[in-house]
Protein backbone atom coordinates (compact mmCIF):
# COMPACT_ATOMS: atom_id res chain seq x y z
CA UNK A 1 0.00 0.00 0.00
CA UNK A 2 1.50 3.15 -1.07
CA UNK A 3 1.06 6.27 0.77
CA UNK A 4 1.02 9.53 -1.19
CA UNK A 5 3.20 12.60 -0.15
CA UNK A 6 -0.07 14.63 0.80
CA UNK A 7 -1.14 11.28 3.32
CA UNK A 8 2.84 11.49 4.28
CA UNK A 9 2.10 15.23 5.07
CA UNK A 10 -0.66 14.65 7.30
CA UNK A 11 0.40 11.77 9.12
CA UNK A 12 3.73 14.21 10.00
CA UNK A 13 0.95 16.94 10.89
CA UNK A 14 -1.15 14.18 13.15
CA UNK A 15 1.89 13.08 14.73
CA UNK A 16 3.00 16.51 15.69
CA UNK A 17 -0.27 17.81 16.40
CA UNK A 18 -0.21 14.49 19.01
CA UNK A 19 3.31 15.37 20.66
CA UNK A 20 1.59 18.86 21.40
CA UNK A 21 -1.17 17.77 23.11
CA UNK A 22 0.80 15.04 24.68
CA UNK A 23 2.89 17.70 26.06
CA UNK A 24 -0.07 19.89 27.14
CA UNK A 25 -1.93 17.25 28.53
CA UNK A 26 1.49 16.37 30.82
CA UNK A 27 1.52 20.25 32.09
CA UNK A 28 -1.62 20.07 33.66
CA UNK A 29 -1.91 16.72 34.99
CA UNK A 30 1.68 16.99 36.76
CA UNK A 31 0.56 20.35 38.26
CA UNK A 32 -2.93 19.31 39.66
CA UNK A 33 -1.02 16.28 40.94
CA UNK A 34 1.82 18.58 42.46
CA UNK A 35 -1.32 21.23 43.78
CA UNK A 36 -2.63 18.47 45.56
CA UNK A 37 0.43 17.11 47.73
CA UNK A 38 2.02 20.20 48.42
CA UNK A 39 1.12 22.16 51.13
CA UNK A 40 2.14 25.46 50.53
CA UNK A 41 0.28 27.71 47.71
CA UNK A 42 3.84 28.99 47.23
CA UNK A 43 5.06 25.94 46.23
CA UNK A 44 2.40 24.89 43.82
CA UNK A 45 3.29 27.92 42.09
CA UNK A 46 7.16 27.87 41.75
CA UNK A 47 5.97 24.34 40.59
CA UNK A 48 3.95 24.82 38.31
CA UNK A 49 6.56 27.34 36.37
CA UNK A 50 9.36 25.30 36.77
CA UNK A 51 6.77 22.29 35.71
CA UNK A 52 5.52 24.18 32.83
CA UNK A 53 8.66 25.29 31.51
CA UNK A 54 10.80 21.97 31.47
CA UNK A 55 7.39 20.22 29.96
CA UNK A 56 8.05 22.54 27.27
CA UNK A 57 11.63 22.12 26.73
CA UNK A 58 11.48 18.68 27.03
CA UNK A 59 8.06 18.34 24.26
CA UNK A 60 10.18 20.91 21.92
CA UNK A 61 13.40 18.58 21.86
CA UNK A 62 11.19 15.34 21.09
CA UNK A 63 9.50 17.82 18.42
CA UNK A 64 13.05 18.35 16.75
CA UNK A 65 14.35 15.52 17.07
CA UNK A 66 11.41 13.63 15.41
CA UNK A 67 11.62 16.45 12.78
CA UNK A 68 15.53 15.99 12.48
CA UNK A 69 14.65 12.34 11.87
CA UNK A 70 12.24 13.26 8.95
CA UNK A 71 14.31 15.31 7.67
CA UNK A 72 17.09 12.94 7.44
CA UNK A 73 15.38 9.92 6.08
CA UNK A 74 16.21 8.47 2.71
CA UNK A 75 12.33 7.56 2.93
CA UNK A 76 11.28 11.12 3.13
CA UNK A 77 9.89 12.76 -0.12
CA UNK A 78 11.06 16.97 -0.99
CA UNK A 79 7.62 18.01 -0.23
CA UNK A 80 7.38 15.91 3.44
CA UNK A 81 11.40 17.03 4.04
CA UNK A 82 10.32 20.64 3.19
CA UNK A 83 6.97 20.35 5.34
CA UNK A 84 9.30 19.08 8.08
CA UNK A 85 11.93 22.25 7.93
CA UNK A 86 8.68 24.65 7.92
CA UNK A 87 7.42 23.41 10.98
CA UNK A 88 10.92 23.33 12.47
CA UNK A 89 11.35 26.47 11.52
CA UNK A 90 7.94 27.84 12.98
CA UNK A 91 8.85 26.35 16.07
CA UNK A 92 11.99 28.29 16.86
CA UNK A 93 10.08 31.04 15.45
CA UNK A 94 7.36 30.26 18.60
CA UNK A 95 10.17 29.74 20.78
CA UNK A 96 11.73 32.88 20.16
CA UNK A 97 8.50 34.92 20.25
CA UNK A 98 7.66 33.03 23.97
CA UNK A 99 10.98 33.54 25.60
CA UNK A 100 11.43 37.66 23.80
CA UNK A 101 7.90 38.06 25.72
CA UNK A 102 8.31 36.64 28.58
CA UNK A 103 11.57 38.77 28.99
CA UNK A 104 9.69 41.76 28.94
CA UNK A 105 6.73 40.91 30.39
CA UNK A 106 8.88 40.47 33.42
CA UNK A 107 10.72 43.62 32.85
CA UNK A 108 7.01 45.46 33.48
CA UNK A 109 7.64 44.12 37.46
CA UNK A 110 5.96 40.41 37.49
CA UNK A 111 8.08 37.93 39.51
CA UNK A 112 7.35 35.36 36.79
CA UNK A 113 5.97 34.52 33.71
CA UNK A 114 4.99 31.92 30.72
CA UNK A 115 3.78 32.33 27.44
CA UNK A 116 2.47 29.88 25.23
CA UNK A 117 1.26 30.29 21.32
CA UNK A 118 -0.08 28.87 18.81
CA UNK A 119 -1.09 30.60 15.79
CA UNK A 120 -1.79 33.89 16.46
CA UNK A 121 -3.31 33.05 19.99
CA UNK A 122 -1.55 33.76 22.67
CA UNK A 123 -1.57 32.89 26.42
CA UNK A 124 0.33 35.08 29.25
CA UNK A 125 0.43 33.05 32.53
CA UNK A 126 1.50 35.88 35.17
CA UNK A 127 2.65 35.26 39.01
CA UNK A 128 0.56 37.82 40.38
CA UNK A 129 -2.35 37.62 43.10
CA UNK A 130 -4.52 39.88 41.00
CA UNK A 131 -4.03 42.44 38.06
CA UNK A 132 -5.32 45.95 37.85
CA UNK A 133 -6.35 47.58 34.91
CA UNK A 134 -3.02 49.27 34.27
CA UNK A 135 -1.22 45.70 34.24
CA UNK A 136 -3.39 44.15 32.30
CA UNK A 137 -3.18 47.08 29.35
CA UNK A 138 0.66 46.98 29.67
CA UNK A 139 1.20 43.26 29.29
CA UNK A 140 -1.85 43.72 26.41
CA UNK A 141 0.38 46.44 24.63
CA UNK A 142 3.63 44.69 25.12
CA UNK A 143 1.94 40.96 23.29
CA UNK A 144 0.12 42.98 20.67
CA UNK A 145 3.32 45.20 19.77
CA UNK A 146 5.93 42.35 19.65
CA UNK A 147 3.72 39.62 17.82
CA UNK A 148 0.67 41.87 15.90
CA UNK A 149 -1.65 40.01 17.76
CA UNK A 150 -5.19 40.98 18.16
CA UNK A 151 -6.12 41.69 21.50
CA UNK A 152 -9.15 39.52 21.66
CA UNK A 153 -6.24 36.36 20.95
CA UNK A 154 -4.65 37.13 23.77
CA UNK A 155 -5.62 35.53 27.04
CA UNK A 156 -3.97 36.99 30.57
CA UNK A 157 -3.86 34.78 33.56
CA UNK A 158 -2.98 35.55 37.03
CA UNK A 159 -1.24 32.23 39.16
CA UNK A 160 -1.01 33.00 42.80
Amino acid sequence: MKVGKKGKIFALAGMILLLVVTGYLNVFLNNNTSSQSAPASTVTVSNFFETYRSDRIAMREQTVMYLDSVINSELSSAETIAQAQENKMQLVNSIETELKLESVIKALGFEDVVVSNSDENYNIILKSTTLNDDEVAKVLEVVTTHTGAQPSNVIIIPVE
